[in-house]
């Protein structure tokens, strides 16, 4: 084993979740790139490595370290590079060369143990002398820190967050309660915090331990879309997460209260109910401003029927009486809601409203939850509308870690238009409904469209049917099925799946067809088929739009095993695809993937023919998909084409945020509209395998639908009008409101 010393040049390149680096070693003059995994090296830092020369098939000759040593500086040459390296914010090469001149080789010295003697140096003052040594001693801490940290297993990425957030305190916080770092650092999660208070020898029933894991199961059904939890649910869901006593965990609720980390509330119907706190209050607010928006405008009804007459005249429509009711009660209402299931004329009826509201000279804005949905609306109106996020003018997460994002538009600074219409509202989750509202003034008029029959949204909460629900505000719903549309097999199957009817499968419609096939891998066999030989044809649409909708994550027809099989088949590899290895499988270039989590700091952009960038922002959504376009191995990058040209890079340690899309949960569909959707159906959980899922499956297809596997679980969903219970409180806090 060859053993080198010198000074750290460049660092080239580090991976902060593995600590990875290249770096260029300076030696005897001459210059060597070592590569090797560091908990922490610095560009300047003297060092003596060991290890042997390797020959890299495109990198060349590099020197594999296995040990590094830092070593403090000893000749005056070697002092003057470090501090000039920039490894010392404030000290650029002349400055390290003005103070070494002053001091030699007592230069470190003088620094740790007096720092005041720095400024006898001409441009130096008493304030700097004593930040040069504080850096000094924090590069020293910062490194005795990461191999402290090291030790429970934390990456160095998690590491440094965790040191930037507690500094020397962090050996207090792990020893006495780690459970903080589950409150204060985005990315440490109750699970990684027991590990290490496990390690620490922290007891089970430590009340730390309880309160983080009381906190850790309302998260989690967060997660699910609840806002809160039964008390005796939680109870039990905590106990079997912790393993403790149900007594145990109760008696530290009330504790949980006084604190105002939970808020219990008791309701006639539900009895005693959990919430975080957070969740709570966003309820509130969202309740409050809702009531704040919901006025009454003064109408002249015989000139709106006259004016609408006019619009329905110029565009050669006919709009039936609740259409019509619809597009009056929006001239009255500061706040409204439009519902219905497909082909009941939503689009037509928005038509009018906008019509109406433009000839009023009102400013309109559109918008939708997601880039699909917003495309959609923009197509079917001619009016340009956007996601809710890009309304709202998404801007950097701010420092405190707020992972739901900041927003330009707030109360602050409201969002400037008279009438507001956001579609798919079903899709909008409490925490963007509360941002929004945040972003209107009373006074201006928000319609609210969506689909109340449609699978609620991913993220916490009922929104669009607790408003419904709360029987507070003018609800228009739109039931009758237009002639064009009642042609179309999905839309005349969408209403009967919907009301519990008997469906035909008996492939009498073009666009709603059945193949039976009774085993999982006959049915993976045809959707396979469908995809690559008969659909795209069919439909006059690519592989790529074709979609395939499962109910389910694991098992034989969940997503993640048809994934695999599709990529193998749709992707297959090739000496002139790249692709990158992850512990939840492989990626290759073309293929075909989606977001996972809401990532408010993701940038993207959009480039023209020449490579030139004329768009950007930030923010890439759960339920996004793309295309893998290029894997670049030594930079571990990856980007991906998103809707719209939308271009995002994605570092190697960012690609648990992406996962492969050839199938999707029908849940991870939603606001999404394909030319095709085919659908496998064989066996799964009742309480899963509804109508309400099946309704919202067959609703994603534009063109074409194909049930394929069993006819019997079909018919099983279509009778089965059991959803899944989703724990929400709006509708408890609008009528409280209202009564109060």
């Amino acid at each position: 084993m060859l053993s080198l010393e010198g000074y750290i040049e460049k660092i080239v390149y580090r991976n902060e979740e593995n600590g990875y680096t290249v770096f260029t070693l300076v030696a005897d003059g001459e210059e060597i790139t070592g590569v090797g995994t560091f908990s922490y090296i610095a560009e300047g830092e003297c060092v003596e490595i060991s290890g042997e020369y390797i020959e890299h098939v495109i990198y060349g000759t590099q020197f594999k370290v296995e040990n590094l040593t830092e070593k403090a500086p000893e000749d005056e040459i070697s002092i003057a590079r470090y501090l000039g390296s920039g490894a010392i914010k404030g000290i650029g090469a002349v400055m390290a060369d003005k103070i070494v001149r002053k001091f030699g080789k007592d230069t470190f010295r003088i620094i740790e143990e007096e720092p005041e003697k720095l400024a006898e140096v001409k441009g130096i003052s008493l304030n700097k002398a004593m930040d040069i040594s504080a850096q000094i001693e924090t590069k020293k801490d910062m490194r005795k820190a990461m191999i402290f940290l090291g030790q429970y297993g934390i990456s160095l990425n998690l590491a440094i967050k965790i040191y930037n957030r507690y500094g020397m305190e962090i050996y207090s916080v792990i020893k006495t309660n780690p459970y903080k770092m589950a409150d204060d650092i985005d990315g440490v999660g109750f699970k990684i915090a027991d590990e290490i208070a496990q390690r620490v020898g922290i007891h089970s029933d430590s009340d730390f331990r309880i309160q983080s894991g009381i906190l850790y199961t309302l998260q989690c059904a967060g997660a699910n879309g609840h806002v809160y939890l039964p008390e005796n649910l939680l109870i039990e869901e905590t106990v079997e997460l912790l393993g403790v006593k149900s007594e145990t965990v109760a008696k530290h609720l009330m504790d949980m209260v006084i604190d105002k980390k939970i808020v219990i509330k008791e309701y006639e119907n539900e009895g005693k109910i959990v919430y975080a706190s957070v969740y709570y209050y966003t309820e509130m607010n969202i309740a409050a401003m809702l009531k704040g928006l919901n006025v009454t405008f003064k109408t002249d009804e015989s000139s709106v029927i006259n004016r609408l007459e006019k619009i329905e005249k110029n565009e050669e429509i006919t709009l039936d009486d609740i259409q019509r009711e619809a597009v009056i009660e929006t001239t009255r209402n500061g706040l409204m809601v439009i519902t219905g299931g497909p082909g009941t004329g939503k689009t037509t009826t928005i038509n009018n409203i906008i019509k109406f509201f433009e000839s009023e000279e009102m400013d309109i804005l559109l918008a939708a939850p997601t880039g699909r949905a917003a495309k959609r609306m923009t197509e079917a109106t001619g009016y340009e509308a956007q996601t809710i996020h890009r309304l709202l003018e998404l801007s950097a997460v701010p420092e405190d870690g707020n992972a739901r994002g900041n927003f330009e538009r707030n109360e602050n600074n409201p969002l400037e238009a008279d009438v507001i219409i956001i579609d798919e509202m079903s899709m909008v989750d409490m925490f963007l409904m509360n941002a929004l509202l945040k972003a209107i003034i009373p006074g201006t008029r928000l319609i609210l469209v969506g689909d109340v029959n449609q699978l609620p949204s991913v993220g916490p909460g009922n929104v669009l049917r607790d408003i419904i629900e709360s029987d507070k505000f003018k609800v228009v719903r739109l039931t009758k099925i237009f002639r064009q549309a009642g042609e179309s097999g999905i839309v005349v199957n969408a209403h009967r799946i919907n009301k519990g009817e008997k469906v035909m499968l008996d492939n009498s419609m073009k666009d709603f067809l059945f193949m039976k096939r009774p085993e999982a891998d006959a049915i993976i066999s045809a959707s396979l088929t469908l995809i690559k030989d008969k659909l795209p044809k069919y439909v006059n649409a690519s592989m790529q739009d074709i979609q395939v909708l499962t109910p389910m994550r694991k098992g034989l027809l969940g997503v993640e095993r048809i994934n695999e099989i599709l990529q193998k088949y749709l992707n297959p590899p090739s000496d002139n695809k790249r692709e990158h290895e992850t512990v939840n499988g492989i990626f290759r270039e073309g293929d075909k993937v989606m977001q996972i989590k809401n990532d408010y700091q993701l940038e993207w952009e959009i480039r023209n023919k020449y490579n030139l960038v004329t768009a950007n922002g930030l923010g890439v959504f759960n339920g996004d998909t793309g295309v893998i376009r290029t894997i670049n191995t030594y930079n571990e990058t990856l980007e991906v084409e998103f809707e719209e040209k939308k271009m995002v890079s994605y570092t190697f340690k960012q690609l648990d945020e992406l996962e492969l899309a050839y199938a999707v949960t029908i849940h991870k569909s939603q606001g999404s509209e394909y030319p095709a959707v085919i659908i496998p159906l064989l066996t799964g959980p009742r309480l899963l395998m509804n109508r309400n899922l099946l309704y919202t499956a067959v609703t994603r297809a534009k063109k074409c639908v194909c049930i394929v596997g069993s006819d019997e679980t079909f018919n099983n969903m279509v009778a089965n009008e059991n959803e899944q219970k989703r724990y929400s409180g709006l509708k408890y806090k609008i009528i409280e409101l209202w009564e109060g």
